[in-house]
C-alpha cells in the first residue's frame, strides 16, 4: 500500500490547497513487468558461446570496418557530444549548491562649479547563497546527474547498434555480390539454353514459338543482372555511409561467408535489465523525471537567500588594497509564492506526469528487449531448419535441371520443361543466399538484444 504524503506551510493555506508529494516511480521498476524464470524458446544453437558481438565472427575485415565506423560515424559522434554536453550540465546544476562569490570595481569623477573634481574608486566582494532548505536544488542535481547516466547509457546503446548495423550491412554487401554472381551465371545459362533451341529450330527440330521463349528468359535474365548490379552498388553504399565515409560503390566484400559455429549465451531474463544499455538509459529518465518532479513540489515553498558583501571605497586607486575593508553587510531574504493563480501547483501535476510517461516508457522498453530476444533465440532454430531444408531442394532442383537438359536434347519433353527446371535453380539458390544472410543477421541481432555489443 503506498503513503502518500502533504505538507504545507500555514500562509501558503489562505491561497492555495494543499498538493500532495510526487511519488517515486524508480522504486517501482521491479513492479513494471512479471518477468519469466527462463527465456519461452527451448531450443538452443549448439555452438562455442562467446561474450561480446565482435566475437562472434572469425573475420578480421569485419572487424575493421566496425573500428572505422566507430570512429568517423557521424551519429556516434553526436551521441558521444551529448555525453560531454550531459557532463558539464551536471557541473552546473551541481555549482548552484554552493555560495557563489563575486568581485565587483567601480571608478568615477564627479565635479561642479563650485568645486575640484574628485575621484572615487570602490572594490567589494559580495557572496550570495541559496540554502536549499526543501531541496529543490538537490533534486535539479539529482536529474541532472540521471540525464548524465541516459547519455552515457545512450551512448553505449548507439555505439552497439552501429557494430550491429556495420555488421549486417556487410553481410548484405556479401550476399548481393554471391547474387550478383548468381545472376550473371543465370545469365549466361538462359543464353546458352538460347543458343542451343536456335540450334535445333534451323535443324528444323523444334519450332519459333521454342525460340522465341527461350529468348524471353534470356532478356529477363540479362534485366535481372542488371538489377543485381544496382542492389550490389546500393550495399556497398549503404556501409559506407554507417563509416562516415563518402557513400561510393567502391568498396568489396569476401564472397565467403564468415563460420557460423559461435553464438552468445542467452542467460536469463532478469540479467537483461542490467545488461541492455537503453533499458538502462530508460531507468535513469525515470529518476530524472522523479527528482523533477520534487524540485517542482520544493517550488511551492518559500525560497531562503543569504548575502553578505564587504567592500571599500577611496578616492586614490592605490588606497584600496592597503587595508581591510571597511564597508560591510549582511543579509537574508525569503521569497514566498503567495497567489500566482494554480501555476506552480500545474507544474507539479505536470511534472508528476512526466515522471509517470517516464515509468511507462521503461515498461514499454522492457517489453521491447524480451521480444527482440524471444524472437531471435525462437529464430535461430526454425531459420537454421529452414536453411537446410532449402538446401535440400536446391540439390533436387539441380539434379531435375541436368535431368531436363537431357531429356530435352533427346527430344523426350518441350522447351517450357527445360526452362521452368533452370529457373527452379536459380530461384530456390537465390533464396538460399538471402536465407543465410537472415542467419548471420539474427545472430547479430541476438547478440544486440542481449545486451552483448562489446
Amino acid at each position: 500500500m503506498k503513503s502518500t504524503f502533504y505538507f504545507c506551510l500555514p500562509f501558503t493555506l489562505l491561497f492555495t490547497s494543499c498538493v500532495s508529494i510526487p511519488e517515486k516511480r524508480a522504486q517501482q521498476v521491479d513492479e513494471a513487468l512479471a518477468i519469466a524464470p527462463t527465456y519461452a524458446t527451448s531450443e538452443y544453437p549448439d555452438l562455442e558461446l562467446v561474450d561480446s558481438l565482435l566475437e562472434l565472427f572469425d573475420a578480421p575485415q569485419l572487424k575493421q570496418l566496425v573500428e572505422q565506423a566507430w570512429a568517423h560515424n557521424p551519429n556516434l559522434l553526436i551521441a558521444a557530444s551529448e555525453m560531454d554536453e550531459a557532463g558539464f550540465n551536471f557541473e552546473k546544476s551541481r555549482g548552484a549548491l554552493f555560495p557563489s562569490l563575486s568581485g565587483n570595481g567601480a571608478a568615477s569623477r564627479a565635479g561642479s562649479n563650485s568645486s575640484a573634481a574628485s575621484n572615487t574608486f570602490s572594490a567589494s566582494l559580495d557572496v550570495e547563497w541559496e540554502v536549499d532548505l526543501w531541496g529543490e536544488l538537490r533534486n535539479q542535481t539529482r536529474a541532472a546527474q540521471a540525464d548524465q547516466f541516459t547519455s552515457e547509457a545512450n551512448y553505449q546503446a548507439t555505439r552497439q547498434s552501429l557494430a550491429a548495423q556495420t555488421m549486417q550491412a556487410w553481410f548484405n554487401l556479401i550476399a548481393a555480390e554471391k547474387q550478383l554472381n548468381l545472376a550473371e551465371r543465370e545469365r549466361d545459362s538462359f543464353a546458352d539454353t538460347h543458343q542451343l533451341v536456335q540450334r535445333r529450330y534451323e535443324q528444323g527440330i523444334v519450332t519459333i514459338t521454342e525460340v522465341e521463349l527461350a529468348h524471353t528468359d534470356a532478356a529477363s535474365a540479362r534485366a535481372d543482372y542488371e538489377s543485381s548490379k544496382d542492389a550490389r552498388d546500393q550495399s556497398a553504399r549503404a556501409l559506407k555511409a554507417l563509416l562516415g565515409q563518402y557513400p561510393d560503390a567502391s568498396l568489396s566484400a569476401s564472397t565467403n561467408w564468415p563460420a557460423l559455429d559461435r553464438s552468445i549465451p542467452s542467460g536469463l531474463p532478469s540479467e537483461l535489465l542490467l545488461a541492455r544499455p537503453d533499458i538502462i538509459a530508460a531507468y535513469q529518465n525515470i529518476r530524472a523525471a522523479d527528482a523533477l518532479a520534487r524540485a517542482a513540489y520544493a517550488d511551492l515553498f518559500p525560497a531562503f537567500t543569504l548575502t553578505a558583501s564587504g567592500g571599500r571605497s577611496s578616492d586614490t586607486l592605490s588606497d584600496l588594497g592597503r587595508s581591510a575593508f571597511d564597508v560591510w553587510s549582511l543579509a537574508g531574504q525569503i521569497s514566498a509564492p503567495i497567489f500566482e493563480a494554480g501555476q506552480r501547483r500545474a507544474e507539479v501535476g505536470a511534472a508528476d506526469a512526466r515522471a509517470e510517461q517516464a515509468y511507462q516508457n521503461y515498461r514499454a522498453v522492457v517489453i521491447n528487449a524480451f521480444t527482440e530476444v524471444e524472437n531471435a533465440l525462437n529464430s535461430e532454430a526454425y531459420l537454421a531448419r529452414e536453411e537446410t531444408a532449402r538446401l535440400e531442394a536446391l540439390a533436387a532442383a539441380r539434379r531435375a535441371e541436368a535431368k531436363s537438359l537431357r531429356d530435352y536434347e533427346s527430344g523426350l519433353i518441350d522447351i517450357l520443361d527445360l526452362l521452368e527446371a533452370q529457373r527452379r535453380v536459380f530461384s530456390t539458390e537465390a533464396q538460399t543466399i538471402s536465407l543465410h544472410n537472415l542467419r548471420l543477421s539474427n545472430r547479430v541481432s541476438l547478440a544486440l538484444a542481449l545486451g552483448k555489443g562489446f
